[in-house]
């Protein structure tokens, strides 16, 4: 067992607090620093089907990528979501801690786990000067279609599938991504030298406006993949990387999906 500050402390060191971006709340959420901690189970997100999981399994604390209270809550009603998972939380003694942005970027950090997980490599900064997003090059040029159907592979499978834009017989090489919600990068991409552009949570308009664009000066591809599936990728790099630092302390992968979507239909 460990002290629930020790690991605060490491989790600090792996994804700095001055890298956490302003509007950004992450951190520990809940829980006494001088708790001892046996298992820590990982997820994306924090809802109360995975509380529950974190409870039959054991855990003591909760990792999460994603904030608790990202967006800000004014009460704590146990008959309203977040008052409930929060109430759920204490009263089976069950930390929570999230990095976010500050493990959006970092080496082995979210981004550059998808990277890697998609054959890519010579990684960099899809933005050097804020030193945000991912470039890389596939070891051998492949088609938009191959290359999809082995992203489809890698990641985890849910409803919305992966969607593209682009010629299927276009040859990629060089790839550049932003794990999660990246729609703010699509200028950045546009005028980064790529053959493909991936990314997660696209809107419509922004997302015509980047292909329209890329019609007339030969711009990259687009792909868009649920952003559940992007960020979990994360969790096994950073269980790896807790277990070398933890002996005493065991860290579960979450395998619950918590993807918003549970099923598509087609005409």
């Amino acid at each position: 067992m460990e002290k629930l500050s020790s690991l605060v402390n490491h989790f600090n060191e792996l994804w700095p607090e001055s890298e956490i971006a302003d509007w950004d709340r992450s951190g520990l959420m809940i829980g006494d620093l001088s708790s001892k901690i046996q298992t820590v189970f990982l997820t994306v997100d924090v809802t109360m089907d995975v509380l529950i999981h974190a409870k039959d399994s054991g855990a003591n604390l909760v990792l999460a990528h994603h904030p608790m209270f990202l967006k800000g809550a004014h009460t704590l009603r146990e008959d309203l979501a977040k008052g409930a998972e929060a109430a759920f939380a204490i009263k089976n003694d069950l930390a929570v801690f999230s990095a976010h942005t500050n493990a959006d970027f970092v080496s082995n950090g979210v981004s550059q786990t998808l990277a890697k997980a998609l054959g890519l490599g010579s990684l960099d900064f899809l933005d050097p000067d804020t030193k945000q997003g991912v470039t890389g090059t596939l070891g051998k040029p492949t088609t938009l279609l191959e290359f999809a159907r082995a992203a489809a592979r890698v990641l985890p499978s849910v409803a919305q599938g992966i969607k593209i834009s682009g010629d299927s017989d276009r040859l990629i090489s060089r790839v550049g991504l932003v794990a999660g919600a990246g729609d703010s990068y699509l200028n950045i991409a546009q005028d980064a030298n790529l053959d493909l552009f991936i990314t997660s949570d696209l809107r419509h308009h922004p997302s015509q406006d980047f292909v329209e664009q890329g019609k007339l000066n030969g711009g990259p591809a687009l792909m868009d993949i649920a952003h559940w599936a992007a960020e979990w990728l994360w969790l096994e790099a950073a269980q790896k990387q807790l277990s070398d630092k933890f002996g005493s302390v065991s860290f579960v992968v979450s395998d619950l999906s918590t993807d918003p979507w549970d099923f598509v239909v087609m005409q």
